[in-house]
């Protein structure tokens, strides 16, 4: 979610009993880091399909099953050495039963991030350190949203990244899914999707006119963008 970057701008120092009183109530989301209470700043129409595009993804894949997606309005808690921190993950997979009047995602099992200007810092140092020490945690899914990366961090694989980009089959293996790149940056408008977008849209024009296109050939208008 889009959370002004902890170094730049200075938190309201309050008590974590005030932030969880004072929460429901207040007009802006607000996070809870170190004592400190960070507003959240709004997201950027990339931020926002993103997030609305992975967390449908997940949402249809998980029907009927036991765990559920939940987008932006879910805090988490993270335990740090007095009480906790609370932040709002962009989207989050439970896997317990939660109950229906509950703010609360106390055992997440994958958490995504899309990235941005603002974040940056904070989702690949602050927030990193701190979910992956979620006992409940699994993975841990970045996604870039000026050009086209889905970072996921297992803890099957000691928090270490695998890479996916146009193209690629994304593998989210706490929720067995694998799901197309090109699906989760569909409608996403930066460079690397209008580049791609043009290569196919060129094929599609080339078999209309001309018939089949070698797939060398293929390969080369699509495989060269991204």
């Amino acid at each position: 979610m889009a959370l002004h970057a902890y170094f730049d701008y200075a938190g309201i120092p309050m008590s974590e009993k005030d932030y969880l009183a004072t929460e429901p109530g207040s007009d802006v989301r607000r996070e809870y880091i170190g004592g400190q209470v960070y507003a959240m700043a709004g997201s950027s129409i990339n931020h926002n399909i993103l997030s609305l595009n992975i967390a449908s993804e997940f949402r249809n894949h998980l029907k009927g099953k036991p765990c559920t997606a939940f987008m932006s309005d879910i805090k988490v808690p993270l335990k740090v050495s007095v009480g906790h921190d609370y932040v709002y993950p962009d989207v989050v997979v439970d896997c317990t039963k939660v109950q229906g009047q509950s703010y609360f995602s106390n055992a997440p099992t994958l958490i995504v991030e899309v990235l941005s200007q603002s974040t940056r810092k904070s989702d690949l140092t602050t927030k990193l350190l701190r979910y992956i020490n979620l006992p409940s945690l699994q993975e841990y899914v970045v996604i870039e949203q000026d050009f086209v990366q889905v970072q996921v961090l297992r803890k099957s694989n000691a928090w270490k990244p695998d890479y996916y980009y146009l193209g690629d089959l994304a593998v989210f293996e706490s929720i067995a899914l694998t799901l197309a790149v090109e699906a989760i940056y569909e409608q996403v408008d930066n460079q690397d999707m209008v580049q791609y977008l043009m290569a196919k849209q060129g094929i599609a024009d080339a078999v209309a006119i001309g018939g089949a296109v070698e797939p060398a050939a293929a390969n080369g208008l699509i495989g060269g963008l991204v």
